[in-house]
């Protein structure tokens, strides 16, 4: 009789069990092979247009419902990490999930193809625009391009302001944004403005909702990375993890910057291109859009790296190419550096593609950072509520900021000439064709880009 209460209690594991210990199990990495990952990194690499919505909308349709490598909620709790961030979330989302399954190396594969592509593209295309911008097809490419281009950003601040201008205070953040930047107060001043009004009145925003995944539906499971999969051994928080981090990061950029100040001093062109685009780098909220005033006032006004048509030129090849819009900072550093190449001891193709590559490598490293450092706090459930309000400020602000790029973009494309000719009466009418197919018949960004680029050569050619 003495048996039966040890047989009820028998359920409980014996100490060599290794199931009883109180430490949950450090669970195995998600089994997707690293090279089937590769390759679908390199082929969003090479199809990821249409703007951050664009890109995540494809990473949701691959990986959470298609593929099923990630679920829906952890989708959604890295994409609204990524949104805090400055950088280009769909970028920094990118390294996240690549980290997430394959630890470091898979974070560096997933970002850098998202990047690379790109990269190589704009070199490409920076090329052909300097050496060969004289060409008549080349003119009508960019013809067509420049007008689109304007209701392009007029669309994307009339659908950031559709989400942020939701309130009198906002409202009046975005008209304050863009007075001041139309006066000439400097971005960063005019973000850090909006943060500390956002603290100072955070009762009086509500809670930010963040956009869903296009498409997104109930999580059905069975996904390699699940709802309630506990987070890999490399994803959980370890202060000597970080530290290693924050030394190999703060290595990262100092020694790029060294070698460049060695070689060619503090003042030249390619250190002064590093030190300004990790400014850049780390004032990229609200997307390339936001940022782009703040690149138009060091790279045109500071620096004198391009000219203001050459910038507006440099957007277009931006909107036609896929990756993320703030790879438009590589056609300002291959204008840059082709400008500087004696200065370099190089040919202008090289410097070009040297300043390129510099521009691009500094732009990105702090969005690599924020994610490795970053994201084990992330999957440890810590919460980012205390942004919600300084964000939102920030968001209204960038508002007023996309206005004023569309403005400053349209006077330079679209500023009546003394006389009305042919031409001008074109360049409106792509630019109204443009902002129909986009706000009326909702097409996508680079189907517009690419019509009117269509348009621009037949034109060009036509009217001479």
């Amino acid at each position: 009789m003495s048996d039966t209460p040890h047989a009820a209690a028998r359920p409980a594991a014996p100490p060599s069990d290794p199931s009883a210990s109180a430490a949950p199990p450090v669970p195995a990495v998600p089994t997707v092979p690293l090279g089937e990952a590769l390759r679908f990194w390199l082929k969003l690499g090479f199809i990821s247009f249409g703007g951050p919505a664009g890109q995540i909308a494809i990473m949701h349709s691959e990986l959470v419902q298609r593929r099923r490598w990630i679920s829906e909620r952890r989708f959604l709790h890295a994409l609204n990490y990524c949104m805090v961030l400055p950088g280009p979330e769909a970028q920094q989302l990118a390294t996240y999930i690549g980290w997430l399954m394959h630890r470091t190396w898979g974070g560096l594969i997933a970002g850098g193809l998202f990047v690379l592509p790109s990269l190589f593209i704009l070199i490409g295309l920076s090329w052909l625009y300097m050496a060969h911008g004289n060409l008549g097809w080349v003119q009508g490419l960019f013809w067509g391009i420049k007008p689109a281009v304007v209701a392009v950003i007029a669309f994307a601040g009339w659908r950031l302001g559709s989400k942020v201008l939701r309130a009198p205070l906002a409202w009046a953040l975005a008209l304050a944004s863009f007075a001041a930047l139309l006066a000439g107060v400097a971005f960063p001043w005019v973000i850090a403005a909006a943060a500390l009004v956002g603290v100072f009145t955070a009762q009086h925003w509500a809670p930010a909702s963040h956009a869903q995944a296009g498409g997104a539906t109930a999580d059905t499971g069975g996904h390699v990375i699940d709802d309630h999969t506990p987070p890999p051994a490399h994803a959980r928080f370890a202060p000597r993890h970080l530290a290693l981090l924050l030394a190999v990061g703060a290595a990262l950029w100092l020694l790029p910057m060294a070698v460049l100040t060695a070689l060619y001093g503090w003042q030249g062109a390619l250190t002064q291109m590093g030190w300004f685009f990790t400014k850049v780098a780390l004032l990229t909220f609200g997307g390339a859009y936001a940022v782009l005033p703040y690149v138009y006032q060091g790279a045109v006004d500071h620096y004198g790296w391009l000219t203001a048509t050459q910038m507006i030129d440099g957007l277009a090849l931006g909107e036609t190419t896929p990756g993320p819009l703030i790879m438009v900072v590589a056609f300002v550093g291959y204008v840059g550096g082709w400008g500087a190449a004696e200065g370099l001891a190089l040919s202008p193709a090289a410097a070009g593609a040297v300043a390129a590559t510099v521009v691009t490598f500094f732009t990105f490293l702090p969005s690599f950072l924020f994610i490795l450092i970053g994201g084990p706090l992330v999957e440890s459930g810590r919460q980012h509520s205390r942004l919600a309000a300084p964000l939102a400020a920030v968001s209204a602000a960038v508002v007023g900021g996309i206005a004023k790029l569309a403005v400053f973009f349209a006077a330079a494309v679209l500023w009546a000439p003394a006389a009305l000719d042919a031409r001008y009466a074109a360049s409106l009418g792509i630019a109204l064709a443009a902002g129909v197919a986009l706000f009326v018949f909702k097409r996508s960004v680079i189907e517009v880009i690419g019509a009117a680029a269509v348009l621009g050569v037949a034109l060009n050619a036509v009217l001479g």
